[in-house]
């Protein structure tokens, strides 16, 4: 099979570094800050970029050289640059591209920490930012200004599991001349590969089901060269740069992604089909319970439904957190696309900071909770689930 063929389970085991003179089977790790040159013409034709090497590992590494290289062919993309985490992914990539004056719209459902960003701190730059509601993807349109830069979206969404559909976003950013920015976190790039749909840029909080075993933390960019050629001068000359031990840790664990996220979803997907029935559950959302409003755009641009499930406590905060307290297997944590199930009430954690009428803006409930659906055996979950709601 020739290597333009590949499947991209394929491309995460087999791209590779070169291997050195020890023919060593795995790559090795690059644990140094710089690295030395042949001569002073050497040295100057490294610096002018008329030769292609690394300098220093706040610039490149082997390692995270490694890690792109793996994501770029799975997301389908051309260049990209890792990053300390995912949220100095998204800064970086915004900071880099947006001047004073631009604006961006974008989906209402984002991070909190995303919120932050558009909301307190580029406004100080005279970068202003217009949501849309994910659940009235007609009314993007109209947000879009002459000074609008970037659309941007979370699918699925966080913490609601909502679906945005990439092929509209696409066409508006095509039709508009945007560049069109989401985050494939959730999804990754085994499930989802928004490129294909018109994304200019794909961003990734490696923390997650990327690494999948809570040890390290990092994130990534790609996408099309020109704009990640902007990305990584404006990271060369900042310092946001991924170590080469984490960046040689998530280089590993793509090679094991789609094993993961398979059994992820194949759990989800039981606790979602349990938590339906359940009499003490209002609702529950996952892209591919036919019960979500989404479920057809969700099997039109996702292999399988995600990890993450979220549902309604009957009963409201109160209920959402004694749902909690009674949990005996199940991790409370503030992470997710752990090997181990999380369970967060954002209500009275993540988002306790937020009124109610914010909160419902993002479809965020006073019983709502999020599962991050680990790879236990699924009857174990469903059993932790079911005594603590009980």
């Amino acid at each position: 099979m020739s290597k333009a063929k590949r499947h991209i389970e394929t491309e995460a085991i087999r791209t590779q570094l070169k291997r050195t003179e020890f023919l060593e089977h795995t790559s090795p790790l690059y644990l140094t800050s710089s690295f030395v040159f042949e001569d002073a013409e050497d040295m100057r034709a490294s610096f002018t970029e008329e030769k292609e090497r690394n300098i220093y590992s706040r610039f490149t590494n082997p390692n995270t050289s490694e890690f792109v290289d793996k994501v770029c062919q799975m997301e389908g993309a051309e260049s990209g640059y890792a990053f300390a985490t995912g949220m100095a992914a998204i800064y970086s990539t915004f900071a880099a591209l947006l001047k004073s004056g631009d604006h961006i719209v974008s989906a209402r459902s984002v991070f909190g920490s995303t919120h932050t960003l558009f909301t307190k701190y580029f406004p100080k730059w005279h970068i202003e930012t217009t949501y849309f509601d994910v659940n009235k993807p007609e009314t993007i349109e109209a947000c879009i200004t002459e000074n609008t830069k970037i659309l941007y979206a979370e699918t699925p969404t966080n913490p609601a599991v909502d679906i945005i559909d990439l092929d509209l976003l696409g066409r508006i950013a095509k039709t508009h001349n945007l560049i069109l920015i989401i985050d494939n976190c959730f999804a990754t790039p085994y499930l989802q590969q928004p490129m294909k749909q018109g994304a200019h840029l794909v961003i990734h909080s490696a923390t997650k089901l990327i690494d999948g075993q809570g040890r390290v933390l990092g994130g990534i960019t790609v996408g099309n060269t020109d704009l990640i050629r902007e990305i990584y001068l404006f990271a060369r000359n900042t310092g946001p740069a991924l170590s080469p031990f984490n960046a040689w840790t998530l280089s590993k664990s793509l090679e094991t992604l789609a094993v993961r996220v398979d059994k992820h979803c194949d759990n989800a997907l039981k606790v979602a089909e349990f938590l339906e029935n359940h009499p003490k559950v209002n609702w529950v959302k996952y892209p591919f319970l036919k019960s979500h409003p989404q479920y057809k755009v969700a099997k039109k641009q996702m292999k399988l439904g995600g990890n993450i499930v979220a549902f309604e406590v009957k009963g409201g905060i109160e209920a959402g957190r004694q749902f909690l307290n009674q949990l005996k297997m199940c991790s409370l944590s503030a992470n997710l696309g752990d090997t181990r199930t999380i369970v967060t009430h954002p209500a009275s954690t993540t988002h306790s900071k937020l009124s109610e009428a914010d909160r419902l803006e993002v479809s965020i409930t006073d019983g709502l909770v999020r599962i991050s659906v680990g790879l236990e055996h699924a009857e174990d979950i469903i059993l932790d689930l079911e005594q603590a709601l009980k």
